[in-house]
């Protein structure tokens, strides 16, 4: 049963051969017997999984049940969730039990879904191996010693071992992409502004965006549809009609123009991944799609401008947690000044103070033109690169990430090191683009992600492509040996 895709949940809900419930405990059951060992989920809900999942059976009785109606999912532990801990994977959160739901979690369980649980991830979202977490290292399926990526690597890691059909997860510079890659599922994120960001705690604002993970482009497109939509209470959210993503999906892609960008290919890219996408262009290519190189001109710039605008971004969001009004309180404060200091020492890991200092740093006095405001006028520069290369070609395709998962511990102590793991899905983010990535192969027996990026709005377009390339390969089917 694990094994089955959204559609065949679906169908054999629809058919009678499972109800909500007997799938629900399945996956419980699963993730009791296998989380032990992946670390994926900081807290799993069984009572009101079984009570969402009973709720389903009834609306499916009654003939009132959507296409996803009573299939488990889980979501990152970032998402507000009413009566349940929301921890940021935080010490500074340990204790916190929201009292209200995400945008993103209202409209799964309008569309009848279950939640599992809340999975573990990357500290605030800050990190790419999933390794800063208060609550431990998540490992990888494919090999426990590996990472598997961050910051949404809990979410990852449990589609991956098949501990949920799917997830949400997401991403700031990569976070749904990269570990997708490394765990061999596949993941989007949207374009900014098509997923509320209510209830969504915040690292930087103007790049943070929620989007879906899943075994296949098929489970990505339904789980998409089920979470878009116009939220008024998010400024940024973007009205317009939430789209059919499933609708082109088995449309043929022929005559399609894919770019691929020179500075992808070259330097720094592991020659086993750069092998994957080469015989994932020629599948492509012989789906009837074209190819192109194209110039992004100021691509090499998008990391360290990502690590102005992110850290000042999050300097800014997280001066709200300083022991006063919810989240961790130091014991025995002297004084206001004591408790604000050792709240924050206390409750903050290690990456999250550094990228504090970074943005504040960025963001004071006689800094600010310097850093700040040059890395925004560079980030439209950047943007304007992605503009000019939509008018020759419809999608750009590129590497996820330029290696396989790397040990756990390998990079904790260099941090820079650590940061170009996102080199190529940072700039995606300060352009607001939608891109995803999606499994195309193994380096090292570990699985590859091949990136595909698209112009506003073309969400369907990527999946379509996605879909097209899975019909003919079965990456995305293969399955971690211990958890098949």
């Amino acid at each position: 049963m694990h094994n089955k895709t959204l559609s065949e949940l679906s169908q054999a809900l629809q058919s009678g051969e499972t109800t909500s419930q007997a799938l629900t405990q399945y996956f419980l059951d699963r993730i009791q017997q296998h989380d032990g060992q992946l670390n994926s989920f900081i807290t799993v809900t069984p009572e009101l999984a079984l009570e969402q999942a009973k709720a389903a059976d009834e609306l499916r009785a009654q003939g009132k049940a959507g296409k996803l109606t009573g299939i488990p999912m889980a979501h990152k532990d970032i998402f507000c969730t009413q009566g349940v801990r929301t921890s940021c994977a935080s010490k500074m959160l340990d204790n916190f039990t929201a009292p209200y739901n995400a945008g993103v979690v209202e409209n799964v369980q309008k569309a009848g879904m279950v939640m599992l649980g809340k999975t573990n991830m990357d500290e605030f979202a800050m990190g790419s191996s999933n390794e800063t977490s208060f609550y431990g290292a998540v490992k990888n399926p494919w090999d426990l010693d590996t990472v598997p990526g961050g910051s949404s690597g809990g979410s990852a890691a449990a589609v991956a071992a098949r501990l949920a059909p799917v997830a949400t997860g997401t991403d700031t510079g990569g976070s749904i992409r990269q570990p997708a890659a490394l765990c061999g599922i596949t993941g989007m994120k949207p374009t900014y502004g098509l997923v509320s960001r209510y209830g969504m705690i915040a690292f930087a604002s103007s790049l943070d965006q929620g989007g879906p993970m899943g075994q296949s482009a098929e489970d990505v497109a339904l789980l998409l549809e089920a979470m878009s939509g116009f939220d008024e209470r998010d400024s940024t959210s973007i009205d317009r009609p939430v789209a059919d993503f499933s609708a082109d999906l088995n449309n043929d892609i022929q005559g399609l123009k894919i770019g691929l960008p020179k500075d992808y290919f070259g330097e720094g890219l592991d020659p086993e991944v750069n092998a994957a996408l080469q015989t994932a262009i020629k599948e492509l290519e012989q789906l009837g799609a074209t190819f192109e190189e194209i110039e992004l001109p100021n691509n090499k710039l998008a990391v360290p401008v990502y690590y102005i605008i992110a850290p000042a971004e999050c300097s800014s969001n997280l001066s709200r947690f300083d022991g006063v009004r919810f989240g961790y309180r130091c014991e025995d404060p002297v004084d206001l000044v004591d408790m604000y200091k050792r709240s924050r020492g206390e409750g903050f890991g290690a990456e999250v103070k550094r990228r504090i200092m970074v943005g504040t740093y960025a963001l004071s006095a006689g800094y600010y033109d310097a850093y700040y405001l040059k890395s925004q006028q560079i980030r439209h520069l950047i943007s304007e690169d992605f503009k000019a290369a939509f008018k020759k070609v419809d999608v750009i395709l590129g590497p996820t990430t330029p290696t396989p998962a790397f040990k756990i511990g390998e990079k904790a102590d260099d941090p820079i090191t650590m940061y170009l793991s996102d080199i190529y899905t940072i700039a995606v983010n300060l352009a607001g683009l939608p891109a995803m990535s999606l499994p195309a192969g193994f380096a090292n027996k570990l699985p590859v992600g091949m990136q595909l990026i698209g112009n506003y709005f073309d969400e369907a377009k990527l999946l379509n492509v996605a879909h097209q390339y899975q019909q003919r390969t079965d990456w995305h089917r293969q399955l971690p040996e211990q958890f098949a």
